[in-house]
């Protein structure tokens, strides 16, 4: 291997972000591998050779879709020359990590494909969202949430979907504590005349909107059916923006049984370009509010 200049340590951030979840821990530790194997002019069939697994074992680690082991990444970290000083903290970081997560909790309710967008979301520093069909989860009511749930899972136990609107209700608060994320929601005009639940749930949620729209940390616009017809990324889109060094942007993008994690750089532009345009078309967040407070009427 070629010697070259040590990467940015993540230790600094650590101490920074103490409250970082194990989720985003896993990627900032994976994205240090990359950035130590790159530096080094390693390949990953040379780095996996050092741990005793295939090319395809140092990819899922450098990308967090595996759990990072101990030794895997001790005996890494010495392959690139890290010291011994650095490698003790990284191995604590290592064992946090690997903790279990608040939202494991919920155990089946949290499907595989979902576990990434919840463990990231609150430590984004920006999270960007573009509904089509549903108020985001974000900022549902328990009673619309309710709604929300029975329909796409009509045949579980109601004890099951009851745990699924107690784990959105967990990530709206989540979302109030000290250092969380921005919350920027732009919601399509159609929504709102889509009686989810029906007239009473619906008079509450738009109510609670209206009410959102004076919240610090929370920017919300409607985007009229004209500006969505002029602009739109296609479908419902949750961005994650982190905070310079933290870790690249990701969107977020679910089906019905899957869900897709974008974050190559051409990707993730084209999606934020994508919201930019939508917004600057949608309503102000003063005139959005005209929007739901005509919407309301129809559900008096």
């Amino acid at each position: 291997m070629s010697a070259q200049a040590q990467p940015e340590s993540p230790l600094p951030l650590f101490e920074r972000r103490p409250d970082m979840g194990a989720r985003a821990m896993s990627r900032v530790l994976g994205n240090y591998l990359r950035a130590l194997r790159e530096s080094r002019g390693c390949s990953p069939a040379a780095a996996g050779s050092r741990i005793r697994a295939h090319a395809s074992k140092i990819s899922r680690m450098e990308t967090a879709h595996v759990s990072l082991k101990a030794r895997d990444v001790e005996d890494l970290l010495q392959f690139y020359g890290v010291g011994v000083a650095e490698r003790a903290e990284i191995a604590r970081l290592v064992q946090c990590a690997a903790g279990p997560d608040w939202w494991q909790s919920y155990g089946e309710v949290v499907p595989d494909w979902l576990q990434q967008l919840i463990g990231l979301e609150r430590d984004a520093h920006l999270v960007r969202t573009y509904e089509t069909q549903f108020v985001p989860g974000l900022l549902q009511t328990d009673a619309y949430a309710r709604a929300v749930v029975e329909s796409g899972h009509r045949l579980a136990p109601p004890g099951e979907n009851a745990r699924r609107v107690e784990l959105r209700l967990e990530r709206q608060r989540r979302m109030t504590e000290p250092g969380a994320p921005v919350l920027w929601a732009l919601i399509d005009e159609g929504v709102l005349y889509r009686p989810v639940g029906g007239a009473a749930v619906m008079r509450e949620q738009l109510l609670h909107l209206l009410d959102v729209l004076r919240r610090p940390g929370i920017r919300l616009q409607v985007a009229s059916y004209a500006a969505s017809a002029a602009a739109t990324p296609g479908t419902a889109v949750t961005y994650l923006r982190f905070a310079q060094g933290f870790l690249p942007d990701v969107v977020y993008l679910e089906h019905m049984t899957s869900a897709l994690y974008l974050d190559r750089l051409d990707d993730v532009d084209r999606y934020r370009a994508a919201l930019d345009e939508l917004s600057a078309l949608a309503a102000t967040p003063a005139a959005s509010r005209a929007i739901l407070e005509e919407a309301l009427n129809r559900y008096r």
